[in-house]
């Protein structure tokens, strides 16, 4: 049994900040993933799954949690996060699993069916999509909205997911699973991030019309909604304090790691969360949803 409130790094001090998309490789303050903690129990086992974002931070520990339950892993990123991809594709096959990287930018609408037909082609089917690729963006007061940057976030984080389960769906058999990256943000949406927040929010709404839609064919659809996490998304919009103090702001006091988030994305993948469609699972370090 380990104190929640100090089994993580409470700090991180001295990180440099990162241009847009940000590399796990150029971080000074490692994440974990779980590599010297996650334990497969099989609950995935022979399933194929294709990961967006799956070469680093939440993307990295759902790949390898997934690999050690037995699951074969797809994953999706952007070609110059390729060294982060390469190490994630390493800690899949360490784990006894296939493993095949599909670089590309899912804000091009044939790029998301391509990913589709790639892993069915390569993997030979398609049970799990986890839609976890994000475009995070901030802004200074409203004027600070970016157009580009606005249409760029809502193609990455909203028109992909449903680009990607309109493609995935008719390989889905009964009993597959789609599971969404929202945010603690798609509720508390703090006054700088108000683009981003919004995304999330509509990934929400998306996750529950999606689950209405697709329970008829016996595919739950359920989103994991992080608090502060410790990936390489952080260090592109925050510097300084901020950064270094991360989380401390969390009734536990800390940012959470990937690994920590790997777990709740394992449950609604499997039958081990057989009657879960619809639901958003708050992983906040206490962050209220309400």
């Amino acid at each position: 049994m380990s104190d929640p409130r100090s089994s993580a790094p409470t700090s991180f001090p001295n990180e440099p900040q990162q241009p847009s998309p940000g590399l796990e490789v150029a971080m000074r303050n490692k994440p974990d993933h779980g590599e010297d903690s996650y334990v497969g129990k099989g609950l995935l086992k022979d399933r194929v799954a294709l990961i967006t974002g799956g070469d680093s931070g939440i993307g990295r520990a759902v790949a390898i949690a997934y690999a050690r339950e037995g699951a074969d892993v797809a994953i999706s990123y952007l070609a110059e996060e390729q060294a982060d991809a390469d190490e994630t594709k390493a800690w899949v096959e360490k784990a006894g699993r296939r493993c095949i990287l599909l670089p590309g930018d899912i804000r091009d609408r044939d790029h998301c069916a391509a990913l589709v037909e790639r892993t069915v082609a390569d993997l030979g089917k398609l049970d799990i999509l986890v839609n976890n690729a994000a475009a995070q963006t901030t802004n200074e007061g409203l004027d600070g909205i970016d157009d580009d940057e606005m249409q760029d976030a809502f193609s990455a984080n909203v028109f992909a997911m449903i680009r990607l389960a309109k493609a995935a769906v008719p390989h889905m058999k009964p009993g597959a699973a789609i599971v969404n990256s929202t945010s603690v943000q798609a509720k508390i949406a703090t006054e700088n991030m108000i683009v981003y927040s919004t995304t999330k929010g509509a990934i929400a709404s998306l996750t529950i019309g999606l689950s209405n839609l697709l329970a008829p064919k016996g595919i739950r659809v359920n989103c994991v909604a992080p608090g502060p996490v410790w990936t390489p998304i952080q260090p592109i919009a925050k510097g300084g304090d901020e950064l270094e103090t991360l989380g401390q702001n969390t009734p536990l006091g800390r940012a959470g790691q990937p690994g920590e988030l790997a777990p709740a994305y394992v449950l609604l993948a499997s039958d081990e969360g057989s009657y879960m469609s619809g639901a958003l699972l708050p992983v906040t370090g206490g962050m209220p949803m309400l």
